[in-house]
């Protein structure tokens, strides 16, 4: 291992922009889905851009596929990217989904362009009581990652999201033809690495889980699911810095 990589991870490390709030913890976690064939996405990803330069919250943008039949292939879209969201839209109670579409904290979506109403929604939430409620630090240590978690209620999983710094795509046909876009955080691989029962946890993992070709950023998030798999409520999360930009 090498000794840039033993030093990768310090929980709200600037990767483009801070993704924490001054005491150290971010205010929620901002979910985007968009793709480069949408006409529509453009403002959003420059509200997203917007976001994510605030520094106060975590912001991960995931590029859907369904939109590539106009003409565009999105080369950031994978349908994992696009399942979430029917995910997102079952636990929401939805038949539809749509882009380009902000979910806050895992709970409720609105307009992804609407930079004013999800900042509302994300204070919204924290003065309810359905912000990110739950601490959670990571570190390594040696050749491990530990992740630890403190308590709270409910069951959730510990969910590793993988993404991009940043992407500069020339998009030559559909929609957006002609246009040069620059997307940041773009979601490349999501998987599930532990389970959380409410009681103060930690996780300890095997470095491997971040030793990954053009690594560039992961989130952790402590996130509930519904009965049926389907993503829920975000109670908890961090960022991991990770990979080239080290």
């Amino acid at each position: 291992m090498s000794p840039r990589f033993l030093i990768l991870l310090i929980a709200g490390v600037v990767l483009s922009g801070p993704l924490q709030a001054e005491d150290g913890t971010p205010k929620g976690v901002v979910e985007l889905f968009t793709a480069q064939g949408c006409s529509s996405c453009p403002p959003a990803d420059a509200a997203f851009r917007k976001l994510v330069n605030q520094g106060d919250v975590i912001a991960l943008a995931y590029h859907v596929d369904y939109w590539n039949y106009l003409g565009w292939a999105d080369t950031l879209s994978s349908k994992e990217n696009t399942e979430r969201q029917y995910g997102y839209a079952k636990t929401m109670g939805r038949s539809n989904v749509y882009t380009p579409q902000a979910i806050v904290n895992g709970r409720g979506h609105l307009a992804g362009a609407d930079l004013n109403g999800i900042n509302s929604q994300i204070n919204t939430y924290s003065s309810e009581g359905n912000g990110l409620t739950v601490p959670i630090s990571a570190a390594m240590r040696g050749d491990e990652l530990e992740i630890k978690i403190g308590a709270g209620q409910g069951k959730a999983n510990v969910v590793m999201v993988y993404f991009d710094k940043e992407k500069t795509i020339d998009v030559e046909k559909g929609e957006n033809s002609g246009q040069k876009i620059s997307y940041l955080h773009s979601v490349t691989n999501v998987e599930t690495v532990g389970m959380w029962d409410g009681k103060a946890t930690n996780l300890t993992l095997p470095a491997s889980v971040l030793q990954r070709p053009q690594l560039e950023g992961c989130a952790i998030l402590l996130q509930s699911a519904t009965t049926d798999g389907d993503p829920a409520a975000i109670l908890g999360a961090t960022v991991v810095m990770a990979g080239k930009n080290i």
